[in-house]
């Protein structure tokens, strides 16, 4: 069928990319860029003008696309593949080799735990799993070929991160997600993910008191690693693969947390979904917007999704705390999120909204009824069980923890050593 496709001149390396990626070499016509908040007349020169990177004609272009045969180019399109990185790098002093890894774009600009076999080895005992085992695939743009990953190359991320092996059940249930934590996009993506289950004690991960701040040591680096993945198994490239116009700061821990079940008067997030109460899970989201320190009854939850409401006007997540929880259901009579979900859409009035778009998770320490609101849809929730060692989570003999915020009976906090 002939085919004449068009985008911006901004985007022509990226989709001529995907076109080798892909084998489909397509006649494109690249109009100038930008084209939102531009007046009319512009526009239209645009149109009547040259394509900026051929330099042709833009509507001749197109006419020429539409109505010339084939060349034999276009017919036998080849595939062409990337070459995968090597397995090990060449010996070298400890600040070359950090210099190394900044300069190639591997970590997230922060000082890494250098993966070295040792270390990468030890990171493995955390599973029974074979390292060549194939894991996932992951691309942080649709555009490009996505990679394949085994458990060892999970390892080497989750090493950089600085995460231990009680960890890595976690961070390869994020990699068999196969989902990037910053997806290309000139819009800039932020993301969250959410811990139900056993293993949230086991690990020692925080779901209370501060649990989206950086007090924790096993939510930092479960998040961190996400990063890491996304960048080095989902090749992120600034400019090439990775187009954020802003970017986000969020990405550098991913808004990663667990859900606290046992101060929730509802049933835990992953047990809404479909799975066991006793297995554990890890859940993600993904958008744009994050508003804090809302308060008030479902009134102003509406008030602030409708302010929120962003391009599709339909996903939105609560962050709230588990006093929030109690009063929804004790005070304003919602026994199951769901009725609130239902309840909220019906109101918001778009076209777009659906109840399953409209998330609850339960996450703090009782200091304050507040409640977080986002902009993020949830996309799924992976089992971290088939990743756990037969013989149970491996441990350091004196595994390592940070301070422990704890509630005194008076209701003042405290901190736990």
């Amino acid at each position: 069928m002939p085919t004449a496709p068009i985008t911006t001149a901004r985007f022509a390396d990226y989709v001529q990319r995907d076109g080798r990626s892909h084998g489909m070499n397509l006649r494109y016509s690249f109009p100038p860029y930008p084209v939102g908040w531009v007046s009319r007349e512009t526009l239209h020169g645009y149109v009547q003008g040259n394509d900026p990177i051929s330099g042709v004609p833009l509507m001749e272009e197109v006419i020429s696309a539409l109505t010339q045969p084939l060349t034999e180019a276009e017919k036998h399109s080849k595939l062409v593949k990337r070459p995968l990185r090597t397995r090990l790098l060449e010996p070298d002093t400890e600040t070359n080799l950090h210099r190394l890894f900044l300069e190639n774009g591997w970590t997230d600009g922060l000082p890494i735990i250098l993966p070295t076999e040792e270390r990468v080895a030890e990171m493995l005992t955390g599973t029974d799993r074979d390292p060549q085992e194939f894991v996932g695939m992951m691309s942080v743009t649709t555009h490009e070929e996505r990679l394949q990953y085994t458990v060892e190359r999970v390892a080497v991320n989750a090493v950089m991160a600085g995460a231990r092996p009680e960890h890595f059940p976690v961070i390869l249930a994020l990699g068999a997600s196969g989902r990037p934590s910053m997806p290309s996009s000139t819009t800039s993506f932020a993301s969250m993910m959410v811990v139900n289950g056993p293993i949230r004690d086991e690990i020692g991960m925080n779901y209370g008191l501060g649990a989206l701040s950086p007090v924790n040591y096993a939510n930092s680096v479960i998040g961190r690693a996400w990063t890491l993945m996304s960048i080095n198994l989902g090749d992120v490239r600034p400019g090439a693969t990775f187009t954020a116009s802003t970017g986000t700061t969020i990405n550098y821990n991913n808004m990663c947390c667990a859900e606290n079940e046992e101060l929730s008067v509802w049933e835990p997030f992953h047990a809404r979904k479909g799975f066991k109460r006793d297995e554990s899970t890890v859940s993600l989201f993904r958008g744009w917007t994050v508003l804090g320190f809302n308060t008030g009854p479902v009134q102003r939850m509406l008030e602030v999704m409708k302010n929120l409401s962003g391009p599709f006007g339909g996903a939105f997540t609560f962050v709230i705390d588990p006093l929030v929880a109690k009063s929804l259901k004790h005070e304003e009579g919602y026994d199951d999120p769901m009725e609130l979900s239902k309840w909220l859409v019906e109101k918001m009035q778009t076209r777009f909204g659906r109840p399953e778009m409209v998330n609850f998770v339960v996450v703090g320490g009782e200091m304050n009824p507040m409640w977080v609101i986002t902009d993020f849809s949830y996309f799924q929730s992976t089992s971290i069980d088939p990743w756990i060692p037969k013989s149970g989570i491996r441990k350091d003999e004196r595994p390592l923890r940070m301070p422990e915020a704890v509630a005194s009976a008076d209701g003042s906090c405290g901190i736990s050593h």
